[in-house]
């Protein structure tokens, strides 16, 4: 089995996907982050390709990177200056080839992730 990266992105402030956010992908070798991709949810929370296909598959450390604030904007949530939540980082690491899902779900003042299915 080969391994690929997906996520899913869930507004829980108003129960529904989080349409329009932009995602981006970083591998982390030591010091260095290394920029794979940038990606935005679309009307399901959901990329509409996989965000590391079985083809860049590789195990190691990444980070994926959530835009909330902007999408927060977009999203006319209630807001603050400066935003409490801005650009959400989740490092993680893939030590074997698999499916890894990194959903988040989402709020103006909270967030939580895991490895999903």
């Amino acid at each position: 089995m080969a391994g690929y990266l997906t996520t899913h992105v869930l507004d829980t402030a108003r129960g529904c996907p989080a349409e329009g956010l932009k995602v981006e992908l970083f591998r982390i070798e030591g010091d260095k982050r290394t920029h794979l991709k940038t990606l935005v949810t679309n009307s399901d929370g959901r990329t509409d390709e996989q965000i590391l296909p079985e083809s860049s598959f590789a195990t190691g450390v990444y980070e994926l990177v959530f835009h909330a604030g902007d999408y927060l904007d977009a999203a006319e949530a209630p807001s603050e200056t400066p935003r409490f939540l801005d650009a959400v980082p989740i490092r993680f690491g893939m030590s074997k080839a698999a499916h890894y899902h990194v959903p988040l779900l989402l709020s103006p003042f909270g967030y939580s992730t895991y490895r999903g299915s």
